[in-house]
């Protein structure tokens, strides 16, 4: 590994040069100045004396607090025995002052302070946040900050009307190296307000405060569903008949839907559905802390079993705590066994309601209409019991569904309203983006001038493309909504560099010796079912008293973006067994920092939770992606074997690096490139948008269409 320099060392740690010197010599290490590098047994050192200060100053803060609250009590029960004894009333005196009765001289002086302060001078501190020995410490009302992780000092003063000054002095007494324009984690934030008195509540995005509703009450609003299945079991029929049977909608006959929700009219109410992409919107919605969604509609065949992507759509509805109900459709059809279906249903933890459980299931047929109405009935009965209520004035926010860009409109962002009401012409923010809404449409793109609760609309004017699950807001004015934009993406740029990811292998242990983690959240995938299920069963048998290890979901195949998603939204780790990792799915990973790890012996699975929940985890084999290659012709050539004639699609092919052959998702063959060609010249790396000829090592059963992943080990050491 190499070794890194201190000034290096100084910027991980946030502190300055000079302050890692000293501390550096002050551990008896001889350094010579900000260049001088030093070893990975000396950097340890240092995050284990940081963070033994770090403690220190909590332990002191929380000896300075209890000291306080013992003081307040003794006063308390002193003024509580005086009350009772018979004396003369004394004027009120204010908080702050010492009990003391002051002569006229005094009172001469403090007048002429005051009067000298409105004229000018300096403003006087509101109170003071330090006394002396000999002054008796008084009661002060604890306030309450609303802020924001990675505020700046300037900021955190103004918050707690203090000078920055002030602010940066605890700093160091905290042993903290702070500047004015420097932004602070969360722990320091809560060392220094409850140094000044302060209790903080963090607010999950800046610029939530201005959405609150006041003086506005509640009132009934009507449900939010998401329909949610396999791909072949008639999602979309169903959809369709429902859109037909709509009277309200004033057409018939094929609908084009234009966005990924609509409203139907009932005889019993209103419903929203969400037509989003399946359980992918669904959990990406989830994954930035958007529960939009109050009932997940799972539509399953009566022809067919329940499939993969039916269990992984029970695996998310079941992670986000929302109610399920089960369409049966294909009733209709001769080969129809519900009873079966059932069992199988039952199986993955949905009992039916009429075999004595708790999951509401519908047999409907989307051609003929059978038990649609019925299904409604249901869905309105649910959201009855539900109680879903929100306010219908003030200001509106809510959720964005999905964005996009399209010839000739531009953005184009599909929300739905929460709470509030939604009107043509309001500024508004979503996510790090803002702008003015210069157009609304409905599903039928129609134009339409008010939105309210649970209802979705699509919007023109963003400023640029949000992610699905981002919040929306309506503000005061477009000054209001650019200033919290560009806010937002400042903190959103401070996160990406400061955050530690979801929970992963390697910090496991420390997370439960914190008491964070009480539960592991794991995502099992496999080449077949029977080694899934073997898997789930090792893992399940590996949890402690101190934390319990749960399957949130297991199937067959590579890891995809679903999965990926799944983690993110659970904050769990995903298990490879015998399968790869997709593309798109390995770049979310990275982006969204989710450990995924590969594996193809269950004995390594096991070591690797236990050495975890242990502390004892050894060094990591992480894969480093050099390109990929899709093979285009196959040739084989005299002497030298098959070779795939292939395009290369992103990064570089490497000779003599590893490369994984993909077919339609699966991974089939798995070794080094020992053949690298440019035409007829012998060549050590081919970059993207070249042609060049590859050979594998041992393997020769090439197809067109074929991906050619190529990579290579790295040993990462666990820090």
């Amino acid at each position: 590994m190499p070794r890194k320099r201190i000034y290096q060392v100084a910027r991980e740690f946030n502190l300055s040069s000079e302050a890692l010197l000293e501390m550096l010599r002050g551990m008896d290490h001889t350094v010579k100045s900000h260049m001088s590098a030093i070893d990975d047994e000396t950097v340890e050192a240092l995050t284990q004396k940081l963070r033994e200060e770090k403690e220190e100053v909590k332990k002191e803060v929380a000896r300075k607090k209890r000291i306080i609250e013992e003081s307040r009590a003794e006063k308390k029960k002193a003024e509580q025995k005086k009350t009772g004894q018979k004396k003369v009333a004394e004027p009120p005196r204010k908080v702050g002052l010492r009990r003391r009765v002051p002569d006229q001289k005094t009172v001469k002086e403090t007048v002429k302070k005051v009067v000298a302060g409105l004229d000018g001078g300096k403003r006087a501190r509101k109170k003071k946040r330090r006394l002396r020995p000999e002054e008796e410490v008084v009661e002060v009302d604890t306030k309450t900050l609303r802020i924001t992780e990675f505020i700046s000092v300037s900021e955190l003063a103004a918050a707690m009307s203090s000078k920055p000054a002030d602010v940066i002095a605890c700093c160091l007494r905290m042993g903290v190296m702070t500047t004015v324009n420097q932004r602070l984690d969360a722990d320091t934030i809560g060392a220094i307000a409850d140094e000044f008195g302060f209790t903080v509540d963090f607010v999950k995005e800046y610029g939530s405060e201005l959405v609150e509703q006041e003086g506005s009450p509640a009132e009934l609003r009507h449900a939010v569903v998401t329909i949610m299945g396999h791909v072949d079991h008639g999602k979309t029929s169903l959809l369709d008949y429902i859109r037909r049977s709509n009277v309200v909608a004033g057409e018939s006959g094929g609908i084009t839907q234009h966005i990924g929700a609509y409203e139907v009219e009932t005889e019993g109410g209103r419903i929203t559905f969400l037509d989003t992409p399946g359980h992918e919107a669904f959990t990406a919605m989830r994954a930035r802390g958007a529960q939009a969604t109050d009932i997940v509609v799972l539509v399953v065949a009566a022809d067919d079993r329940v499939m993969p992507q039916t269990i992984e759509a029970i695996d998310h509805a079941k992670a986000a705590g929302v109610p399920i109900i089960v369409a049966i459709n294909k009733i209709d059809l001769p080969d129809a066994n519900i009873d079966k279906l059932k069992q199988d249903l039952a199986s993955h933890g949905l009992n039916p309601d009429d075999w004595g459980g708790q999951t509401l299931m519908v047999p409907v047929s989307a051609k003929k209409g059978d038990g649609v109405d019925h299904l409604l009935e249901v869905i309105l009965l649910q959201a009855e019991d539900l109680s879903l209520d929100a306010p219908k004035e003030g200001r509106a926010s809510g959720v964005v569904i999905e964005s996009r860009v399209e010839q000739g409109r531009g953005i184009v962002v599909t929300i739905l309203v929460e709470k509030g009401k939604l009107v043509l012409g309001d500024p508004f923010v979503a996510g790090i983006r803002s702008g003015k809404i210069r157009a609304m449409f409905n599903e039928r793109r129609r134009n339409i001038d008010l939105v309210g609760p649970a209802s979705p609309a699509e919007i023109l004017g963003c400023q640029g493309v949000p992610q699905a699950g981002d919040s929306f807001m309506v503000t005061r004015d477009e000054r209001e909504a650019r200033e919290v934009a560009l806010k937002r993406q400042m903190l959103q740029r401070e996160k990406d560099l400061r955050r530690g990811g979801h929970i992963s292998l390697q910090d496991l242990y420390s997370r439960i010796q914190a008491g964070e983690v009480k539960e592991l959240k794991v995502i099992a995938k496999g080449d077949v079912d029977g080694s899934v299920e073997a898997l789930a069963d090792v893992l399940e048998g590996l949890g402690t008293e101190e934390v319990s290890i749960r399957i949130i979901h297991k199937g067959v195949g590579p890891v995809n973006e679903t999965d990926v998603l799944l983690a993110a939204a659970s904050d769990g780790i995903v298990i490879a067994f015998h399968v790869g990792v997709l593309p798109k799915g390995k770049e979310l990973s990275k982006r969204e920092k989710v450990d995924v790890r590969s594996y193809n012996v269950i004995y390594e699975v096991s070591k690797d939770i236990q050495a975890a929940m242990e502390g004892l985890l050894g060094p990591i084999i992480e894969e480093k992606v050099l390109g990929s290659a899709e093979v285009r012709k196959v040739f084989s050539v005299s002497r030298v074997g098959t070779i795939a004639g292939s395009f290369v699609t992103g990064g570089s092919i490497v000779r003599n690096a590893s490369a994984r052959l993909v077919r339609e998702g699966e991974t089939v063959f798995e070794g080094k490139i020992n053949s690298l060609k440019r035409f007829k010249d012998d060549v050590k790396e081919v970059s993207q948008g070249y042609e060049c000829g590859i050979g594998l090592e041992n393997f020769s059963d090439f197809q067109d269409g074929d991906v050619l992943e190529v990579f290579v080990l790295e040993e990462v050491q666990r820090s």
